[in-house]
C-alpha cells in the first residue's frame, strides 16, 4: 500500500483544499494517533481534522484518488464560510468576534 499512498500524496502535494499526508505512530506522531483512536497499522482517517473518520475503502492507488476526488473537498469553516448554513455562520462569526481574552475563558 505505501508506493500507492506515497503516488496519491505526490497527486495532491499542490492542493489548497485537501491534505493527504502520513503520520508515524510509532515515533513523534504517537500522540496524534492516540488522540485519534489509531489502534493498527496502516489506518487511513479522513474528514474534518475535528472529526476524523475511518476510511474503509480499497487500498490501491484507483480506490484511493477515486475516494479522495469525490470527498476529498472544503468544508463549512471560518475560511470557507461561502459552505456553512445560516446556524454556522452566525456561530462563526461569533467567535471572530470575539477578542483573545473572551476566547481563552471558553
Amino acid at each position: 500500500m505505501k508506493p500507492d499512498w506515497d503516488k496519491l500524496m505526490d497527486a495532491y502535494a499542490d492542493s489548497k483544499t485537501a491534505l493527504v499526508a502520513d503520520v508515524d505512530c510509532t515515533a513523534e506522531g504517537k500522540p496524534l494517533c492516540d488522540a485519534n483512536g489509531v489502534r493498527g497499522y496502516p489506518t487511513i482517517k479522513w474528514g474534518d481534522p475535528a472529526a476524523l473518520e475511518d476510511y474503509k475503502g480499497g487500498r490501491d492507488f484507483d480506490s484511493l484518488k477515486k475516494f479522495a476526488d469525490e470527498n476529498l473537498k472544503p468544508i463549512c469553516s471560518p475560511a470557507n464560510i461561502d459552505l456553512c448554513d445560516d446556524e454556522k455562520k452566525s456561530e462563526i462569526n461569533k467567535y471572530l468576534a470575539m477578542g483573545e481574552s473572551e476566547l481563552e475563558e471558553l
